[in-house]
């Protein structure tokens, strides 16, 4: 059981190929997705999955145009939207910024 959660894991980390920001909740299409500012979607390293769960190896950093709140990360295959996660709380932008993610990861629950 242990092991087809690792390869389901790594199969699904391996399909997501971009990471965005969201101002509101993305549903299921993507939708409210930030703009403008340089901000761009950015290509996640993903490391082999490990105790039920698969992160990030490297930070991911994002352009910011002031006047926004993040309060999502969302992620994509090519131009299929896979999912999304909630901030642990919203990022304000006042001015100009940067968001860096240090820690992300995608974990497996048993049912």
């Amino acid at each position: 059981m242990q092991l087809s959660q690792f390869l389901s894991l790594d199969t699904i980390a391996g399909r997501i190929d971009s990471v965005s920001l969201h101002t509101a909740d993305p549903g299921t299409t993507g939708a409210n997705e930030l703009s403008g500012g340089g901000y761009t979607r950015q290509t996640p390293a993903w490391g082999a999955a490990s105790s039920a769960a698969v992160e990030v190896t490297t930070p991911i950093t994002f352009s910011i145009a002031a006047g926004n709140e993040i309060q999502y990360v969302g992620f994509w295959e090519g131009t299929t939207w896979m999912g999304s996660g909630a901030l642990s709380e919203p990022e304000q932008y006042n001015n100009d910024g940067q968001l860096t993610i240090q820690e992300l990861s995608i974990s497996a629950t048993s049912t």
